[in-house]
């Protein structure tokens, strides 16, 4: 995918429609100019994972960059990227790095307490070998905001990097992963969910690439949307020359609840290796009316069945969160959600 990356301080790096890799987030239709940057701000210690504990990190209207080391051991971070003034615009930055044979649980979450801003952020994430990171995004951006987050990830051999990407979207959102994989044991498990009503977009843009032999990964996508909503996916995995061995397998499944939502799905492999084992799946439609039917013919009111229908759909992504906590709080987000 084009490796355009957006600076808010510069619009000529704004993409358009006309860009491949934005054609179904388009920045320049609304954002043309600098936004007033963000001003320095405080807030609470909290967030929706304060009761996991652990240690929190807060980086406020993109006010001073976050760093997280793990040396050694297990070590549990709450990273909150938190947005509270109107109409401003911030660039929050972040580094991650396991060192080998560490643990992280990072629980990260993009928190929308002001109207109309533009948040930009972008992550570094390193995970050295025989390391493992499980991050878990929650994305709750104002119904208003533009909010984009980028992250890179760079892999060791034999390291494990699990994450899922919960998400209501904003009026233009996108969440973008970009893993270099080293393959030599090294596996991704790579996840998301958008549950999307009222006006709201999201994107869920992922490039995984493979460079050594024997690498894995595993990629489930799933997402409802209601109303004039909009839920786009972009997943792109690369087998480069010489990663033989390599198990890559994506799939993405959406729901349409209402006549004008719109969902824009496109998955890809690009395979330069042979001996490998990969395949990409997606399908988009609507509940399954016979399941309906029969959960009304045992006395279900129709919407509470179409809420279940719904949940159980979508909860498919959330029990591959191996965290219990961090499963049970996604859990009941989402169940707030649909």
């Amino acid at each position: 995918m084009n490796a355009q990356l957006l600076d808010l301080r510069d619009p000529s790096s704004f993409p358009s429609r006309r860009v491949e890799a934005w054609k179904y987030t388009d920045v320049r239709r609304l954002l043309r100019e600098t936004p007033p940057a963000s001003p320095a701000a405080e807030v609470a210690p909290g967030g929706p994972f304060a009761a996991l504990g652990g240690e929190e990190v807060v980086v406020v209207n993109g006010h001073g960059a976050a760093a997280v080391s793990t040396r050694e051991g297990e070590r549990t971070v709450r990273l909150r990227f938190v947005s509270t003034t109107d109409g401003s615009g911030h660039q929050p930055e972040a580094t991650v790095e396991v060192a080998p044979g560490a643990r992280l649980l990072l629980l990260e979450s993009h928190e929308g307490l002001a109207a109309a801003y533009v948040s930009n952020a972008r992550l570094n994430i390193t995970v050295g070998e025989g390391a493992s990171l499980t991050r878990v995004v929650l994305g709750e951006d104002a119904a208003d905001a533009l909010a984009f987050v980028r992250a890179e990830v760079t892999l060791s051999a034999g390291a494990t990097f699990a994450q899922v990407t919960a998400t209501s979207g904003a009026k233009l959102q996108r969440f973008e992963t970009h893993v270099r994989h080293p393959g030599h044991g090294a596996s991704v498990r790579m996840d998301g969910l958008y549950a999307l009503s009222g006006e709201r977009h999201a994107d869920l843009t992922s490039v995984v690439t493979h460079a050594g032999l024997d690498g894995q990964t595993s990629q489930l996508v799933k997402g409802v949307v209601r109303d004039t909503a909009r839920g786009v996916f972009q997943g792109k995995i690369v087998v480069e020359r010489g990663a033989d061995g390599t198990d890559a397998r994506m799939a993405h499944n959406a729901l349409i609840l209402s006549e004008r939502g719109e969902v824009d799905a496109k998955p890809e492999l690009i395979i330069y290796a042979d001996d490998v084992q990969c395949a990409h799946g997606n399908t988009v439609g609507t509940l399954d009316e016979s399941a309906l039917f029969y959960m009304q013919q045992r006395g279900l009111p129709a919407e509470e069945a179409r809420a279940l229908l719904t949940q159980a759909f979508l909860f498919e992504v959330v029990d591959r969160i191996e965290h219990e906590g961090a499963r049970e709080t996604v859990r009941e987000w989402l169940t707030a959600r649909v």
